[in-house]
């Protein structure tokens, strides 16, 4: 019989693979409810297995060496092999449920058309979208997950920021025409302004950076979903404020940006659970590959 050989420590491949893949140390240790100091000496045990320097570490970062990006490229599809092997002979493991509440627009533009590569992935994982009202106060409950789009998640949820979203103002091809190229107060003024119910700051951050604070626009329309903002603007019904990613499809001429100006937003998308859900097998195969394909 062959001997057996040394394994590494696990729990410090783990932290190696969770602070390679989140980017930073204090994402690692807040994802595995570690303390600074125990990432750290995981690592270090890590190390010392291996006899290489995997990270630098430069005051409260962590930067990966080409020694530790090799060992990475080495070792980091064998713990997907490894996971997939343990998880194939689980018993009663037919199928994984994960209950994810979604934003509608999310669901459909960004979120439906990856699944096919999750699930070539983890053909088991199996996904139930909720996109209604209120995702946060239902993780734990009616949820196990969810992305949401807001200013900044409760502290008290494990949450990852998904992307960095950029405001614009979206009108019909004819209002644009008529509004001009060039913001102008007293034009702008007759006009409607159609919002997000849930994104209320996104107009009044616009005008701030286009120097229109003093813009009192005829009326605002507020609307429940993105969907139906779109809907109102191709409509004709007013200037839409809008995230980029809500309507900047390549070879839809229904709407159009005015000014070409690119506005920072204070709402992002976000994955969220409770930190305790990251422990569910489902939870956390959605959470790394949703990390690995947004970030």
């Amino acid at each position: 019989m062959p001997a057996f050989r040394r394994l590494p420590p696990l729990r410090a491949l783990e932290a190696f693979v969770r602070i390679v893949r989140l980017g930073s140390a204090k994402a690692a240790a807040h994802e595995l409810g570690l303390s600074p100091s125990a990432l750290s000496r995981r690592v270090g045990n890590l190390e010392d297995f291996v006899g290489k320097r995997l990270f630098t570490r430069q005051h409260q970062s962590m930067k990966l060496t080409d020694e530790g990006q090799a060992f990475y490229n080495a070792v980091s599809p064998k713990l997907e092999e490894l996971a997939e092997a343990v998880e194939s002979q689980m018993e009663a493991a037919n199928v994984m449920r994960l209950h994810l509440g979604v934003p509608p627009l999310y669901a459909g533009e960004r979120l439906f058309p990856r699944l096919p590569e999750l699930r070539k992935l983890h053909p088991r994982l199996h996904i139930d979208i909720d996109t209604g009202a209120q995702l946060e106060t239902r993780l734990g409950d009616s949820l196990d997950a969810a992305i949401v789009l807001a200013k900044e998640p409760d502290d008290a949820l494990y949450h990852v920021q998904l992307d960095h979203n950029k405001v614009f103002a979206f009108a019909s091809p004819e209002l644009a025409a008529e509004i001009g190229e060039t913001p102008d107060l007293a034009r702008l003024a007759k006009h409607t302004f159609l919002i997000s119910a849930d994104l209320p700051e996104s107009f009044d951050t616009w005008k701030a950076a286009l120097g229109l604070e003093k813009l009192e626009p005829a009326a605002i329309d507020h609307f429940s979903t993105a969907q139906l903002l779109i809907a109102g603007a191709q409509a004709g019904l007013g200037i839409a404020i809008l995230h980029d990613d809500h309507f900047l499809r390549e070879g839809d001429t229904s709407l159009v940006p005015l000014y070409n100006a690119e506005v920072e937003s204070p709402y992002s998308y976000w994955f969220v659970c409770r930190p305790r859900a990251l422990e569910a097998r489902p939870v956390r195969l959605f959470h790394d590959w949703l990390i690995k394909a947004e970030l």
